[in-house]
């Protein structure tokens, strides 16, 4: 099998004869490991100065380093950060790295257009708008799932993508930041709508969040997508508990404790590899990365530690 067919394999909680499909949201160490910087974190403010010759060859540098990343920490998807953000520049983006690995990869994109957590400035002005402005928020939830969706029909026109991470956070480490009876108001159903018209077209779907998401977990199953990310043990989420809940219903992607790797030892972070693996194994749907992503301070080598441990202990 392809990396690309593992990992759909594993999506689709079929059984898999081998390694345990593994990617990472974001692997931003590129400068460690390759010299480079993350294609996320450069500035092209200049884009539109520069003449088609210099910006196709930042495109093609964007695409060998992110096949290069895929290729040396044997990853099964890509999850493409566009920059700059422009439309055609995603597209293009998305062409090329096709045109270089071929089907080996399964292609993502950033796809969520649900509420989550608002940032420090806007946090008590969306609280009030909840109680206030209920009807306003929800319209604006429907406008937004339904340009997500119009941008997905132009990619599935356009080919070459196989899904989208939809990555809105919704919970802290202490629990969700609404309700659970507001998250079903303000959030469920708009999550429901854009995950099914995702697939009604044909794209998988992987729904991150960070923290704890026990007391939503229910409504988060509910809406469909074909995986969950990250399982955070940061905030409490027993992956055992959650593949004896739900293993049959969804894939499970994550659960490695990025704490534990920023600040633990050795055989804590190698133990938290292996539990994942453990427990996130069994009957398939399951896919082995950290739980949140390879972030910038992280020690490189602490990661490659951990896939050692995949490497050995991560085989059907």
């Amino acid at each position: 099998m392809t990396p690309r067919e593992r990992f759909i394999a594993a999506l689709e909680r079929r059984p898999i004869k081998g390694r345990v499909p593994h990617f990472e949201l974001v692997f931003f160490l590129t400068m460690e490991a390759f010299g480079k910087i993350h294609p996320s974190q450069r500035n092209y403010a200049q884009w539109d100065q520069m003449e088609e010759k210099e910006r196709q060859l930042h495109r093609n540098e964007i695409a060998d380093l992110y096949i290069m990343t895929a290729e040396k920490y044997e990853h099964d998807a890509i999850f493409i950060h566009p920059n700059p953000w422009k439309m055609e520049e995603i597209e293009r983006l998305v062409d090329i790295i096709r045109e270089k690995s071929g089907d080996k990869y399964f292609l993502m994109l950033h796809g969520d257009a649900t509420y989550g957590i608002p940032d420090g400035n806007h946090m008590v002005e969306f609280s009030y708008r909840i109680v206030d402005e209920p009807d306003v928020l929800k319209s604006d939830a429907e406008k937004r799932v339904n340009e997500a969706l119009e941008r997905a029909q132009k990619f599935k026109r356009k080919g070459g993508l196989d899904g989208f991470a939809l990555c809105s956070d919704y919970c802290l480490n202490t629990g969700p930041f609404f309700s659970p009876e507001q998250f079903a108001e303000f959030v469920t159903p708009y999550l429901t709508k854009l995950i099914k018209g995702y697939r009604d077209m044909g794209y998988y779907t992987i729904k991150h969040t960070d923290g704890n998401i026990m007391p939503i977990i229910d409504q988060l199953v509910g809406a469909n997508p074909h995986a969950l990310h990250s399982l955070d043990p940061q905030a409490g989420v027993d992956i055992a508990m959650v593949k004896k809940l739900y293993g049959d219903k969804v894939c499970l992607i994550g659960n490695v404790n990025c704490g534990l790797l920023q600040t633990g030892t050795d055989e804590e972070a190698r133990n938290s590899a292996r539990y994942a693996l453990k427990s996130g194994m069994p009957g398939g749907g399951y896919i082995f990365s950290t739980s949140n992503c390879v972030y910038t301070g992280m020690q490189l080598s602490r990661y490659e530690m951990i896939l050692d441990v995949w490497r050995k202990e991560g085989n059907y």
